[in-house]
């Protein structure tokens, strides 16, 4: 059976928010037994903690937010996705903005950062949410769902859709282990259609942010940039996933099918994941 994990020692990290187009600096530091993954605004009044938990989730567009009481962190994603994808699910992560950092649109620099100090395994098993029972969800011309597998491991799927664009048809499957996670998901980056890159800019989003913090996506691939995969953008999606399945608290058992499935999506698929009667006990304990 697997074991738990932290970090060996803090190690930072500094980067400038898409959104906010702020500077702000994330701090990972060790976490004891069970104390699972928390992010701590440090530059609030008391210093108020968020748990990553599904339950803390705030629904905002293109994103994935937390919030407790008064407190909130936003473009969470890519941090989660580092931690769980590595298999960490005890740190703390120290922030002095509400907003993380874009880097250059994936997890590369986390998980970079967070080798470089190493982990510390606890004699203690890792928590396990096994899929019992096929779980589907749809929303729109999204889908998402679980399934029972054989194998003890966690197999993520994703079908990528973007008919008349350069980015066309992806479609990615493949176990999730922190060696792939390494290798397959953290480089990918975030991608936009050149259109949707303008329209947030119309609205005075993503000012700091140049053709190569991200993929943005003309009529003949990404602008005034190389792609590091064939298919980055739909291991984007499956980072991005890996992201919203560590909200869930634990590690899933089983494969985890997606179809033009987003953060929210997602997220309501780790919700009824971790409702179910055999998560309830480890849910309740680590949100």
């Amino acid at each position: 059976m697997e074991k738990q994990h932290t970090i060996a020692a803090p190690v930072a990290v500094d980067g400038i928010g898409y959104w906010s187009g702020e500077a702000v600096e994330v701090e990972f530091r060790p976490a004891p037994v069970d104390a699972g993954i928390t992010f701590v605004r440090r530059d609030l009044p008391g210093k108020p903690r968020i748990p990553a938990s599904v339950q803390y989730r705030v629904d905002i567009p293109l994103r994935t937010s937390l919030r407790a009481g008064e407190a909130q962190v936003d473009m969470v994603e890519h941090i989660l996705a580092s931690l769980g994808g590595l298999g960490i699910l005890n740190c703390e992560v120290w922030v002095d903005r509400p907003e993380m950092p874009g880097m250059d649109g994936s997890s590369l620099d986390y998980v970079r950062a967070i080798d470089s100090v190493g982990t510390i395994t606890y004699d203690v098993p890792q928590p396990v949410c096994r899929i019992k029972h096929p779980v589907g969800l749809c929303r729109g011309t999204g889908a998402i769902e679980a399934k029972v597998v054989a194998e003890a491991g966690t197999f993520l799927k994703y079908d990528l859709e973007y008919a008349g664009t350069s980015i066309g048809h992806q479609v990615l499957e493949l176990e999730l282990t922190p060696e792939n996670f390494r290798r397959e998901l953290a480089p990918a980056r975030t991608f936009l259609l050149e259109q949707e890159a303008q329209q947030l800019r119309s609205a005075g989003l993503g000012e700091r942010v140049t053709y190569q913090d991200l993929l943005i996506y003309g009529d003949d691939g990404p602008i005034e940039n190389q792609l590091r995969f064939s298919d980055e953008c739909v291991r984007h999606k499956l980072l991005d996933l890996v992201g919203d399945l560590t909200l869930g608290c634990c590690r899933f058992q089983g494969l985890l099918s997606a179809r033009r499935s987003g953060h929210h999506l997602n997220a309501e698929l780790v919700r009824a994941l971790v409702a179910a009667d055999s998560m309830n006990e480890h849910y309740k304990r680590c949100a």
